[in-house]
């Protein structure tokens, strides 16, 4: 009797799902190419982990290749640069955190009291064009401008009696050249969600304080800044998510053998042995493991933020 009333249980609870999605079906079908782009580009290639447990050799194929269990995983942790590879791609994210994500905040904050329309569009729009140049030409610009022989960074510090600097050269500058390009280059874009946020608002909010007397900094400080906080929550908790997969294609640019001490981090060391030593294995194993860390990390920083500002990912 108990499975004869379930099965139309059933049945109703799937008509009921038919019926929703067909009353949303352009949605879906606006989320259609999305959902294909996913599932071939991100899920689809995902089978290629189990190279990390092979000798992977293409002719055999991952099917056909020696299985070796954690061997390679094993390589990668007795590896001599190993705690090098993992300080400095944390330290470098730690660096991103602490100065690249605060600032567009700060930056809508401060666009947000503007009043001048003109002027507020203009800053805003010059604000956010680096993010449109190319990142061989970002890096080309800062190699020109900190050169020791005619870039205006060294003209400056010679001017005012130092000696030329060989920045790309000395591996303790590396970092904070790569934390102050980004900062130029992803400032005003990255601003563009909280001033969106901002502009949601209820201005009612603004007007009742201006009555009760509250200054600007008042109002940013109890008005804006809650109105946007789970917003930076979110962003935040996915920063935190790939604290450990620092994108190689600017970190490669900018590393020379001189400060390769701390700037080899893992997805240029990834990209090293993988595509220029072709030991396809080893890479995939540290690859694996660069990304477990990121979900343990991901998942750790979520729980945390769901049990202290009920505002989490999932």
């Amino acid at each position: 009797m108990e499975q004869a009333s379930t099965k139309p249980a059933v049945s109703a609870r799937l008509r009921n799902y038919g019926l929703q999605m067909w009353k949303a079906r352009f949605i879906y079908l606006l989320a259609l190419p999305g959902i294909v782009y996913l599932a071939i580009f991100q899920y689809g290639p995902m089978y290629g982990v189990l190279m990390a447990f092979q000798n992977f050799r293409p002719r055999d194929g991952i099917m056909g290749s020696q299985w070796v269990g954690l061997a390679n995983f094993q390589r990668f942790f007795d590896h001599p640069h190993f705690w090098r590879l993992i300080s400095n791609t944390v330290i470098l994210n730690v660096y991103q955190l602490l100065f690249v994500f605060p600032l567009p905040i700060i930056f809508a904050l401060l666009l947000n009291e503007l009043r001048g329309k003109r002027f507020k569009k203009t800053v805003q729009t010059v604000s956010y064009l680096p993010n449109f140049i190319s990142m061989p030409a970002i890096i080309g610009m800062m190699i020109m401008f900190v050169s020791p022989t005619d870039g205006f960074v060294n003209r400056i510090i010679v001017s005012l009696g130092g000696e030329a600097v060989h920045f790309m050269a000395r591996p303790e500058w590396f970092r904070p050249l790569f934390i102050i390009s980004e900062i130029w280059t992803t400032l005003g874009w990255a601003a563009i969600i909280y001033i969106a946020a901002l502009a949601g608002v209820n201005p009612e909010l603004y007007e009742s304080a201006v009555i009760d007397g509250a200054s600007r900094l008042k109002m940013m400080r109890h008005i804006s800044i809650p109105s946007i906080a789970p917003t930076i929550i979110i962003l935040f908790l996915l920063n935190v998510g790939t604290i450990m997969s620092l994108g190689h294609e600017k970190a490669l640019l900018m590393q020379n053998s001189l400060n390769l001490e701390t700037g080899e981090i893992i997805s240029t060391f990834v990209f090293r042995r993988g595509l220029e030593s072709l030991d396809y294995s080893f890479a995939t194993a540290v690859q694996f493991f660069n990304s477990i860390i990121n979900i343990a990390i991901l998942t750790i920083a979520n729980t945390i933020s769901r049990r202290v500002s009920e505002t989490s990912l999932w």
